[in-house]
Order: structure tokens, then sequence, then C-alpha cells
């Protein structure tokens, strides 16, 4: 599809929207009128007797719709509200020719629980709520859901202090590759024999990392093992980990220290016996589904019998905060099976269960073998969520953090749920960007939080598990900058700002 920016910097909004609506459609944005395509999109911007002109239309094969607007140039926060009625107009028109509303209106952000707290901050909550429903277009449903997220994680957000830190840790190792799957993590098939001596250079890195984070007097909250599967390694090798975060780190600030397990075909009593003797508190145990047909059409080399073996493997080694994640909108999937599997896995009482819905990014290989017809499979998930929202409301789980991707079936979100007293402190932090995460492993990134204001520095480590290892030195280095970064923060306080450290000599 062609999308034509006339006279305006709203490419961002615009395109965004449109992959939407047509997330497979490759958009191709082009500076000057005169295009020609079976899908068209103009968005036009002129100012005139002290006013902006908004001018959008769409061509989608044999029909045609456009919209016009007229903006004050005096008006408050002009780009911003220029640029959200511009979106608005497109949305119209695409909701229009397609028949298509999505339940997150134009709103595009991945945290909208941010916005709705900034926005609250700044209005009051009903007001806030007001603005998601009328200006931004969001349902009913989802800004009543964003409303409980918000007040849910509020008193997570509340236990960060200024000198708070989290500590990730990645394993980027699989026992094979999901068909949905767009992360780094490697399959151990391939990079098996990377997997000891990647195991020792992250000791190293954490044993490191302990001493930037007592160098610049950091609390640690949280600890989290991802990937990647964690549970790929032996037990040795998780012991190995463990041990060096237990050894190097002051736990005692420690609210928990999850292992996302993940895969229950990885899941052994000898690693679980290892995690649970060195004081991991959560572990994740992801069935994505319990229908055995799904998942053998998605990559996943397990079943139903062995994530409910390894659930109750789990319980009997002691393990009192498990997690389940499940995915709505799965290849070959039905609302139908999608209920049944929800209905299976509230039985076995996890405290909490994370719901993701399918993101097809272009580098997963189910996007590769064949277009998914996005707005069609969007129903159905949808129908998906509201059965999630009812069965565990009524079973006493709460939503406390809420995030969404590009590329989503049905343009929805992934929610986490759990009951009271068993929210991932992590998961909260992360997806707020409300503290400094200190991030070890392949493709993991450190972010240093100003403690001030909404800003925040990366530290990028190299992606893959071999460039780890043979530039590791390279990637130590690098880390060392989060000493200077946060002495900056330090002394400077609420200046300017830290980004600009990296420039001074």
């Amino acid at each position: 599809m062609i999308l034509v920016i006339d006279g305006h910097s709203y490419l961002y909004e615009m395109e965004s929207l449109c992959d939407i609506f047509f997330p497979y459609e490759k958009v191709t944005a082009v500076y000057e009128n005169g295009h020609d395509d079976s899908l068209l999109v103009y968005t036009g911007y002129k100012e005139e007797n002290g006013a902006a002109h908004l001018h959008v239309s769409v061509k989608m094969e044999d029909r045609f719709a456009e919209k016009r607007g007229t903006f004050s140039l005096g008006e408050p926060d002009f780009e911003r509200q220029c640029g959200l009625a511009m979106a608005v107009l497109l949305y119209d028109i695409l909701v229009e020719l397609t028949g298509y509303r999505p339940k997150w209106g134009v709103l595009i952000g991945v945290r909208p629980i941010k916005l709705l707290r900034k926005l609250t901050a700044e209005m009051g909550q009903s007001k806030a709520a007001e603005y998601f429903l009328n200006s931004l277009h969001v349902s009913q449903e989802k800004t009543a859901l964003s409303v409980r997220t918000m007040q849910h994680e509020q008193p997570i957000l509340a236990a960060s202090k200024p000198e708070s830190f989290s500590l990730y840790i990645s394993i980027p190792f699989c026992p094979t590759r999901c068909a949905y799957c767009s992360f780094v993590a490697q399959s151990t098939e391939k990079t098996g024999k990377l997997i000891p001596q990647y195991v020792d250079l992250l000791c190293k890195e954490l044993e490191y990392t302990s001493e930037v984070a007592k160098a610049c007097n950091l609390r640690l909250e949280t600890v989290y093992m991802g990937g990647g599967t964690p549970t790929t390694l032996n037990a040795q090798q998780l012991g190995q980990i463990i041990d060096t975060v237990n050894q190097n780190f002051d736990m005692n600030t420690c609210r928990e220290f999850t292992v996302e397990a993940g895969r229950p075909d990885t899941i052994t009593a000898d690693k679980l016996q290892a995690m649970k003797e060195r004081g991991i508190t959560r572990i994740s145990i992801n069935p994505q589904t319990l229908n055995d047909e799904v998942l053998n059409l998605i990559g996943r080399d397990h079943t139903t019998q062995q994530t409910l073996d390894a659930f109750h493997l789990a319980r009997a080694h002691g393990f009192d905060n498990i997690n389940m994640d499940l995915i709505v909108g799965l290849a070959g999937d039905s609302v139908e099976s999608f209920r049944n599997t929800l209905d299976g896995v509230v039985a076995l009482h996890p405290e909490s269960i994370t719901v993701h819905t399918l993101a097809l990014k272009r580098s997963s290989n189910i996007n590769k073998n064949g277009k998914i017809h996005f707005i069609n499979d969007g129903e159905g998930a949808g129908q998906m969520l509201n059965y999630v929202d009812t069965v565990l409301t009524k079973q006493n789980y709460i939503p406390y953090y809420l995030y969404r991707q590009s590329r989503m079936v049905g343009n929805l979100e992934n929610t986490g749920w759990a009951k009271p007293g068993y929210e991932n402190y992590y998961n909260v932090y992360i997806m707020d960007e409300s503290h400094t995460i200190l991030a070890c492993g392949a493709g993991a990134v450190s972010k240093i939080k100003h403690p001030y204001k909404d800003e925040l520095q990366r530290i990028f480590n190299f992606k893959f598990p071999y460039e780890y290892i043979d530039r590791y030195q390279e990637m130590l280095d690098r880390k060392e900058k989060v000493k200077s970064i946060v002495k900056y923060i330090v002394r400077w306080g609420g200046g300017t700002g830290f980004h600009d450290y990296s420039k001074r000599r």
C-alpha cells in the first residue's frame, strides 16, 4: 500500500494506524501526491487563514472515502492534538471501509496504563477515562480494564524507590523454536555446544554487575531469569547461575526471584530441586494452550499431559507461586478450544495467569510461511479475552499489568492476572519503566532510569550467544557506563537530563 504524507510530520501515527488495519501490507510512504495503488492512503496538511486544514482519503480497490477537518493553530499542545485529529480522521475512514473497529481505537502505544496514569495525574481518573473513550476511541471494556489495571499496579509502583533496581538474566536457548517466536532465542540443536561457555561468562558478568550496583548504591528489588527457556540448562548450570546471584548481590532487599521455566518438557525434578533449595520464589510453567493439535501446529514439542505433570511436580517440590502463560489467537485454535484451555488451567489454581494475544512478527516462522488475515481472526481473539475477563474476575484474579505490541491479532493486548498478593513486581517495573533494570546475558538491555524524570539510558548487550562469547570484554566495557550515568544523576539530580553524559569527556 502507498501512504502519502503531504505537508506534515505525522508519519509515525499514520503508518501505525495503517499497520493496525492492514498489518501484512507493506507500507510505502511517499511525500508527494500523484501516486496510484489498489490501496492508497492520502494524508494532507495545509495552513490557511490561521487554521490547519486536514484532508484524509483512502482508496481501497474500487471503494473510496475521504474526510476533512480544521484545527486552530492557537490550540494548546497544537502538534500533539493536531496529530490526534488527523489520526481520528483516518481511523474513521478505515472503520467505515473495513467494518473493523479496533478495541483500542487510535491508541498506538505499547504502554496504555502508563499513559492513563499520566492523564489521571493531570485531570483526574474520571476525565482520563473519558479521554480514552471519547478522544482516543478506546472501547468501554478496554478503558475499564485499563482503569482496573492501573489501580492494582499502583501499590507495586509505590514500592519502588529512587535507588531501586531489578536484575534481568537472559538465557537465550530453547529446545526448539516456536512458530510464532520472534525473539533471538536459539534452539539447542544449533547452539547447545555454546551453553557451558555461555554460563561461565554469564556468571562473570553477574559478578561484575554486582560490583557496578554496589558502586552506585543501588537497592535490589527483583530478579527475573528469562529467555528463551532457562530450564533448557541442566540442574548444575541453573544452580551455578543462581548461586552467583545469591553470593554477589544483597538479597536481603529482594522481593522475588523468578525463573521462567516455560516449556513443560524441560522441567525435571532435579532442576526444580536446584531452584527451590536456592531460594527461587516464583516460576512460570507455560502451556500456551492445552490443545495438543494446536501445540503441534505452533511447534511446541510437548503435550498437555506434560504440562499437567510439570505443574504437579513443581507443587510437590514446594513451589507455591506458579505462573502459567496462555496465548489467544493461535493457529488452529477456536473460541471453544481456548475456553477449555482456560478452564483447565484455572482448575490447577496457579497463583497467576498471563494471557498474551498472538503477535505475528515478520521474523516469525508462521508469518514467513504465509499471510494471516488479521481482521478476521480479531473477532475470535476478542471473544477469548472476554471469557478471560469473566472467568478470572470470578475466580478472584486481578489484572495487574498490561502491555501491547505491534501486529497483535485484533490489535488487542497482553494482560497479567494474579491472585492478590501474588503479583509479579518485575513485570510491572519493566513495563512501566519505573526504575533501573541491570540486564545480563545475550540480547539483554540495561535501562538506567533517572529517578526524578521520565528518562532512560539504554545499554545493549550483544544479541546472539556467539557474539556474547566472542566480544565479551567489549560488552563489559559498555556496562562500565552505568557508573558514570548514575554518578551524573546523583551529582546533577534534577538537571537538564542525563542523556548528554555520554558526550562528556
